[in-house]
């Protein structure tokens, strides 16, 4: 089942947003192994980005093996604070 991540970082910005992408995804216009969804911008207080995975599973591996790694290297000019995040497993996708 597909599984969505919602990341609100506080006082976040697009160039943050641009460097941590950056650091992360394989290219600006490919989407990391599993993900099947990626969506960004700016909202109230700061950015938001919603990701969806083809699973929980592909989202954890995701999450361990390449984001937290490298962010926890720090990005520079990337997000500085912890994102709020709320995940959910979807029920419904439409194209």
């Amino acid at each position: 089942m597909a599984y969505a991540v919602v990341h609100h970082f506080p006082g976040g910005t697009e160039e943050q947003y641009e460097a941590s992408l950056s650091a992360v995804h394989p290219s600006r216009s490919s989407l990391p192994d599993g993900q099947i969804f990626h969506a960004a911008g700016p909202s109230d207080g700061g950015w938001t980005v919603i990701a969806i995975h083809d699973s929980r599973e592909s989202w954890e591996q995701f999450r361990d093996d390449i984001l937290m790694p490298r962010l926890q290297q720090g990005v520079e000019g990337g997000f500085t604070s912890e994102p709020q995040e709320t995940v959910f497993e979807v029920v419904n996708l439409q194209p």
